[in-house]
């Protein structure tokens, strides 16, 4: 789909759904609707609906980045903390580590 065949309603109507997608554990929705209305939000002529837009956008962006964040640190203590926490630790794991690392 191009976006240069929506209307503006359209656009912003798209922009919010991919931004409320993003929060049913989809955030990788946030950083496509960042990427594909960045030019819209940021780099075209001034229009009613590109306020919104640039919301939707920039939240995406913030939503993504915490969200990687987040994952990011989980694997940190996961992969460094496991051992110490004994069994359940290891139930936590899809793949059942052998052994002490």
């Amino acid at each position: 789909m191009k976006l240069s065949s929506l209307s503006n309603e359209d656009k912003c109507g798209l922009c919010r759904k991919y931004f409320i997608g993003g929060f049913f554990f989809l955030p990788f929705l946030w950083v496509i609707n960042f990427a594909w209305f960045f030019e819209e939000a940021f780099r075209k002529p001034p229009y009613e609906q590109q306020r919104k837009i640039r919301l939707y956008a920039l939240q995406s962006l913030v939503g993504f980045i915490a969200w990687t964040v987040v994952v990011i640190a989980w694997i940190a203590v996961y992969q460094t903390q496991r051992v110490s926490w004994g069994a359940v630790g290891d139930q936590l794991a899809f793949v059942f580590p052998k052994g002490i690392p």
